[in-house]
C-alpha cells in the first residue's frame, strides 16, 4: 500500500504541475491579487480532480467519453475559458482596473478553478484509465482499501502543490513591475482563448 500511496502522490504532482488552463488562470489572478486568489483557483480545481478521480476509480469515468456527454461538457468548459480569456485581455489592456487588486474574490476564483477542472475533456481521458492502472499496480485487484489509499495520496500531493504554486506566483508578483504584470495578464487571457479553441477543434 505504501507503494500505491507514493505512486498516487507522484501522479498527483505530475498531473497538477503540468501547465494548462488552471495554472494560467492562477497566474493571472495571482499577479493581480496575490497569494489568496491564486490559491483559491488551485484549490477549486481540486474539486474537479476529486470528482474525476472518484469516477475513474469507480470505473464509470469512461462514460464521459461518449459524445452525448463529452460534447456538452467540452463546450461548457470552452465557454468558461473564453470568458476568463476575455477578462484577462481586458485586465491587461485597461490600467484603470489595476486599482482593484481584489477584483477576483475568493469565491469567484474558487469557482473558476472548479469549473475549469470539471469541464476539461482531458480529465475524462486521463481518469477513464485510472482504475486499470491502479489495479495493475496492486496485482489486478485494487479493492476499496487500495483505491482509498490511491485517492488519499493523489489528493494530498495535489493540495501540497496548490500552496507551492500559489506561493511561487505571489513571489513573482512582487518581482515584476506593473507594466510586466499587465503584459502577463494579457498573455494569460490570450492563452486561455487558445486553449478553448484547441479543445473545440478536438471535437471535430
Amino acid at each position: 500500500m505504501i507503494g500505491v500511496f507514493f505512486l498516487a502522490a507522484g501522479l498527483g504532482l505530475l498531473f497538477n504541475a503540468a501547465p494548462g488552463a488552471v495554472f494560467t488562470e492562477s497566474l493571472r489572478r495571482g499577479l493581480r491579487g496575490g497569494f489568496r486568489p491564486a490559491l483559491a483557483v488551485q484549490v477549486g480545481s481540486l474539486v474537479g480532480d476529486a470528482v474525476w478521480t472518484l469516477l475513474g476509480l469507480a470505473g464509470i469515468g469512461a462514460l464521459f467519453a461518449v459524445p452525448a456527454l463529452r460534447v456538452p461538457l467540452t463546450v461548457g468548459g470552452c465557454l468558461l475559458l473564453c470568458w476568463l480569456g476575455v477578462r484577462g485581455l481586458r485586465d491587461g489592456i485597461s490600467p484603470a482596473r489595476r486599482a482593484d487588486p481584489a477584483a477576483a474574490p475568493g469565491r469567484s476564483a474558487w469557482c473558476a478553478g472548479a469549473g475549469m477542472s470539471l469541464g476539461n475533456p482531458l480529465n475524462v481521458v486521463y481518469w477513464s484509465g485510472t482504475a486499470s492502472a491502479v489495479n495493475g499496480a496492486l496485482g489486478g485487484d485494487a479493492g476499496f482499501a487500495g483505491l482509498a489509499v490511491f485517492f488519499t495520496g493523489f489528493m494530498i500531493s495535489s493540495l501540497a502543490w496548490c500552496f507551492v504554486c500559489a506561493g511561487g506566483i505571489a513571489l513573482l508578483r512582487r518581482a515584476l513591475p506593473p507594466v510586466a504584470v499587465r503584459v502577463v495578464e494579457g498573455l494569460c487571457g490570450a492563452a486561455l482563448l487558445c486553449l478553448a479553441a484547441v479543445a473545440l477543434a478536438g471535437l471535430g
